[in-house]
């Protein structure tokens, strides 16, 4: 007879000699909803894009400067430099750039807009003295940099992208606050006949790469403008004919093409020998890489290890997970670009945010399009990633211009205000307070 206990009641279940019912268990759909929907909420705090811009901008800067220390150490030594040459130059520049980040990101939209004029006929200035002899210096071929002195040089084109991108967008705000926008002539003079000005004088010293990536910028000014489909294709359709005659009547141009996945180098003077290496770095890098400063390619096989092609080593010495990581950190960067333009009011910002967006995002895919045997060679570097100060330094300051427009969101600005002071307000709060009750004792007890 089972003993009867006051005040005890058993389960029916186990009262009928079965076992109690298991709780149930969370579905696998229900925990990955509830993951989505705590990364949604996440997302849409009014800072996630700032830090976002951020965090993704400093890391590419410092990832690449590993990279540049450990891809350019041979080509120092083959010229008889110190193994850092290169890297000290690169690190100077991130220093400058890293300056101009900061300012960028506290200048308030009035003074960037200021600027677009400015740095728009500087740069057209300097690209016209590039073309005279003696001033322009010609380098793999194309005659589009000046030298500064010593080992300083300057590539005006450059800074083309940032200026197009500020003339621009101050251009289409103003016509759009005067409703113009509505007029495809009002949409298309003088943003396009201004963007082939910079383009003739980009061509006239044969960088394609170059063009290509301005082209691109102003397909962004004009896709986030709301440019009608016809209108779009139309300027796509008469870059793409004057792209394809520059490409058919340049016999180097033509062999560039013809290199697109090629998988043979053949002779070390063949057009195709860059192309290849870059894809057997690539190749034998695994899924973690031969480590820091292991790649093979490197060592004379590979040119332009440090500037275009510094993807391939990385894939080769980080394997897989590092240029995954390198994909992620500009999908991440580009992703919150395109949040910063579509959640602002400001005319002006929305189109200066895509412009920027678009030029960093566009010349990553062209640059790693081009290693991966995808897209054809532009020679156009790898944004705050390859080597070179005049590509570093405009750079980082359109992600300085990303990281103000994503700071004076409504959202953000709020939240900015309610954080709490930083540590050296707190500080002096703390030391001020203790000198007040100091100064309140009585004097016995000093």
């Amino acid at each position: 007879m089972p003993s009867k206990i006051a005040g005890t009641r058993r389960p029916s279940a186990v009262r009928g000699g079965g076992r109690a019912p298991a709780p149930p268990r969370p579905s696998r759909r229900g925990g990955l909803r509830r993951t989505y929907e705590r990364a949604r909420r996440a997302w849409d705090r009014p800072l996630t894009a700032y830090y976002v811009i951020m965090g993704a901008g400093l890391l590419i800067t410092t990832l690449g400067l590993v990279m540049v220390y450990s891809a350019s150490m041979i080509t120092a030594l083959k010229y008889e430099l110190p193994a850092s040459y290169f890297f000290g130059k690169q690190f100077l520049a991130a220093v400058i750039g890293g300056c101009l980040l900061l300012a960028a990101s506290r200048m308030p939209v009035k003074l960037h807009r200021a600027l677009a004029y400015p740095l728009l006929m500087g740069t057209v200035f300097l690209m016209v003295l590039v073309q005279i002899p003696g001033i322009g210096h010609s380098v793999n071929g194309n005659q589009n940099w000046i030298y500064l002195g010593g080992p300083f040089q300057l590539q005006p084109s450059e800074f083309g992208k940032l200026a197009l991108i500020l003339w621009g967008a101050d251009l289409l705000a103003r016509k759009q606050d005067m409703k113009l926008l509505t007029q495809w002539k009002h949409m298309l003079v003088p943003l396009v006949p201004g963007t082939f000005m910079l383009l003739g004088l980009i061509m006239l010293g044969g960088d394609m790469g170059t063009s290509i990536v301005l082209a691109a910028i102003l397909f962004g000014l004009l896709w986030t403008a709301g440019a009608p489909t016809r209108l779009f294709a139309g300027v796509l359709s008469v870059a793409a004919l004057i792209g394809l005659i520059l490409i058919k009547t340049s016999p180097n141009r033509m062999k560039r093409f013809a290199c697109i996945g090629a998988s043979d180098p053949g002779g070390e003077g063949d057009p195709c020998w860059q192309a290849a290496h870059g894809i057997y770095a690539l190749a034998s890098g695994g899924w973690f890489g031969s480590g820091l400063g292991a790649s093979v390619e490197k060592w004379g096989q590979l040119p332009e290890a440090h500037t275009d092609f510094i993807f391939a080593v990385t894939g080769e010495e980080l394997g897989l997970a590092g240029t995954l990581s390198v994909l992620a950190l500009f999908a991440a960067l580009g992703y919150a670009g395109i949040r910063v333009a579509g959640r602002t009011e400001d005319p002006f910002v929305r189109y200066a945010a895509g412009g920027v967006t678009t030029w960093i995002t566009a010349q990553a895919v062209i640059n790693i399009g081009a290693v991966l045997g995808l897209l054809p060679i532009a020679g156009v570097p790898l944004p705050l990633f390859s080597y070179g100060g005049s590509a570093l330094l405009p750079t980082m300051f359109a992600v300085g211009l990303l990281i103000a427009f994503a700071r004076q969101e409504p959202a953000a600005k709020a939240a900015l205000a309610m954080r709490r002071p930083g540590w050296g307000k707190r500080v002096g709060v703390r030391w001020k307070s203790m000198r007040r009750r100091v100064k309140k004792r009585p004097s016995g007890e000093r």
